[in-house]
This record gives structure tokens, C-alpha cells and sequence, in this order.
């Protein structure tokens, strides 16, 4: 009895160039220890990595440009402006606490000689270290245009210091600058120097970091 073989299926053919042909396996392609496989997933793997690194360094530097101008803006506008205004209050606070009083005008002849002293010696030198903050470094102000309660707040000291030379003549009949204080001024600083700090908070802290207080945030108190 002969047996008939059944027909083998010829391995498959590469042409090549000038009539050659290379067998291949099917499976060779995609075995891992080939090493023509090897080396391509090795400049896949190289590539990938090149990517990353890319992409990293571009939100690392544009993360570090942005905390730049954040400190730059804490530490030569809203940080000093903040620390002036709140020692300006609690000294005008103390002011008021000693006159017995719960605000400054209308100013009694008793207060005068008081009121002068302290605007002299405490006020007013901190009206001029916001002063020259807000004209020196109006570059760094957050907005776009120039806050009105900023520039109402210069005006305010410039009419204090209007005030002063004619009290050095000795003329007392003018108390306060005939320009009043911006009501607006305090709440704007304050707002705008703590809402720099917790960008300023979120730019030190990694990716790693707000995905992790994300997941486990912190209790409250």
C-alpha cells in the first residue's frame, strides 16, 4: 500500500533585490531573542525614552519660568506690600485702642500732639515703603491695568505728604490728607499675596506630590 504524503506548504519567500530570496520562519519575527528583533525594540525602547525625557524637560522648564515670576512677584511687590499693610493696621489698631477710640477722625485737640507723632514716625514711613514699591515695581503686578485702589493709595499719601510740610510751618488746621483712605486697598493685598502663595505652593510640590494629596488628602482640622 503506498502512502501518499500530503503536500507541504513552501516556507515563505523575502525577494530581494537581483532575483534573491531568504527563507523565513513565521514565527521568527516575532520571537524575542532574535537579534534583528532585539535591536529594533531597542531603538523603539530608545526612542520612547527619548520622548519622555523631551516632554519632561518642556513642563519642568515651563514649571520653572512660571515659579520664577510667582517668587520674583512675592518677594519684590506682594510679599513686601503685605508685611508693610499688616504692620500699618495693627499699629492704627493700637493707636485707636490707646485714644480710646474706634476710628481716627474726627481727630480731638487732646489726640493732636499723638496723632502727629505717630503718623510722623510710624505711618507715614510705611506709607512710603508702599509707595515706592507700587511705583518701582508696577511691572509686577498681577492684572493686566493697574488696580484704581493702588493709584487711590498713592494719591493718599501724596496728600499726606502735602499734609507734613504744613505742619512743619506749623499750620495744624488740616488733620488728614484731604484725600481719604482706599478702602479697597487692604483686602487686595491680602488677597492678591495669598493667592501668589498657594501657586507658589503648588509649583514647588511635583506631579507626584498632588497626585499623592489627591488620593490621601490631608484632615481637616
Amino acid at each position: 500500500m503506498v502512502r501518499r504524503h500530503s503536500p507541504v506548504a513552501p516556507a515563505p519567500r523575502i525577494l530581494l533585490r537581483e532575483g534573491l530570496t531568504l527563507k523565513m520562519d513565521d514565527a521568527s519575527f516575532f520571537q524575542l531573542n532574535s537579534p534583528q528583533n532585539a535591536v529594533v525594540l531597542t531603538i523603539l525602547l530608545a526612542f520612547a525614552g527619548y520622548l519622555v525625557t523631551f516632554w519632561s524637560s518642556r513642563v519642568m522648564a515651563r514649571r520653572a519660568d512660571r515659579l520664577r515670576l510667582v517668587n520674583q512677584r512675592l518677594n519684590e511687590f506682594y510679599g513686601p506690600l503685605y508685611v508693610a499693610t499688616v504692620a500699618g493696621n495693627i499699629a492704627y489698631k493700637a493707636l485707636l485702642a490707646k485714644q480710646g477710640k474706634t476710628r481716627c477722625h474726627p481727630i480731638r485737640d487732646e489726640d493732636l500732639a499723638e496723632w502727629v507723632l505717630w503718623m510722623k514716625s510710624i505711618f507715614m514711613p510705611l506709607n512710603d515703603v508702599r509707595e515706592k514699591i507700587i511705583i518701582e515695581n508696577a511691572h509686577l503686578i498681577v492684572e493686566e491695568e493697574m488696580p484704581q485702589c493702588l493709584l487711590d493709595f498713592v494719591t493718599h499719601v501724596v496728600g499726606y505728604k502735602a499734609l507734613l510740610l504744613k505742619w512743619a510751618e506749623g499750620d495744624y488746621t488740616d488733620r488728614r490728607s484731604m484725600i481719604g483712605w482706599p478702602p479697597e486697598f487692604d483686602v487686595y493685598v491680602e488677597r492678591s499675596y495669598r493667592a501668589l502663595k498657594a501657586k507658589q505652593t503648588r509649583l514647588l510640590h511635583n506631579f507626584l506630590w498632588r497626585f499623592w494629596r489627591r488620593i490621601f488628602p490631608r484632615p481637616k482640622t
